[in-house]
């Protein structure tokens, strides 16, 4: 394969979960840039509509990811797919005490049920791309307690572990299955955290990259793992961390 052909992504088509903002949206415009063409998923409809008319050959189909009608609404509309970018998800940051049921159940669905489903759903499609690629976003804190609530780390780790096993299930289909976690990003769901002086400056004192990371440092590590440059790499889960995963405990 010539060297321009392992490194794009042209006559590929991707569903990208969660793509109006942050993460996601990085991630369906690096995608789109490398030649794939688009789907993009989100619950709103008016941001989605947004988001596909600026971006000429994508499409949206809006739905909601936790909802068993939504997806079967979602894969309905889809007669092709190579990749699945499952970016969607949620946080609620306090202590493990405070947990109603209904947000321990919200979380898991959202961050964990979801992803697992959308993968299933998409597994006829994907096995008859005959070359396809799944990327599960999920986090260092499946790996680190980083104090950001424990039903969020414990759903991040649950997908690294269905990465692994979807990945040495599907191979033979031909499907590989990865994960992307990264550290703090500037994102919207971030902001809360970034716009503290001290958690920023604890954040920061623990990346020896010494700065947040951007949206499009993850899109750019999810798009390598899409393309067929990668075509050996399955089963790994790749940090976007600034360096935390290494960092010093002391000094």
């Amino acid at each position: 394969m010539k060297l321009a052909d392992r490194w794009n992504l042209t006559g590929r088509t991707a569903l990208v979960t969660g793509c109006t903002s942050g993460i996601g949206l990085a991630i369906g415009d690096e995608l789109r840039d490398l030649g794939a063409t688009v789907i993009g998923v989100a619950r709103n409809e008016s941001r989605l509509r947004d988001w596909w008319q600026a971006r000429p050959g994508s499409r949206g189909i809006a739905g909601d990811v936790t909802r068993s009608d939504d997806r079967a609404r979602i894969f309905a509309g889809i007669d092709r797919l190579d990749i699945l970018i499952n970016n969607a998800g949620t946080n609620i940051r306090k202590p493990a005490t405070e947990y109603t049921d209904e947000e321990y159940a919200h979380l898991r669905t959202a961050n964990q049920d979801s992803v697992f489903a959308m993968c299933r759903a998409a597994y006829p499609l994907l096995q008859a791309a005959g070359e396809a690629a799944v990327v599960n976003m999920v986090s260092v804190a499946a790996f680190h307690v980083l104090g950001t609530g424990a039903p969020y780390a414990m759903s991040k780790a649950a997908v690294v572990q269905l990465t692994r096993a979807l990945a040495s299930e599907w191979a033979r289909d031909g499907i590989r299955v990865n994960a992307v976690a990264p550290w703090y990003i500037r994102t919207p769901l971030a902001e809360p955290v970034l716009n503290d002086p001290a958690r920023l400056a604890a954040i920061l004192a623990r990346t020896p990259a010494g700065r947040i990371g951007e949206p499009a440092e993850v899109a750019a590590a999810t798009a390598f793992l899409c393309m067929p440059a990668a075509s050996y790499i399955t089963g790994q889960c790749l940090a976007v961390d600034g360096g935390f995963g290494v960092s010093p405990v002391f000094g």
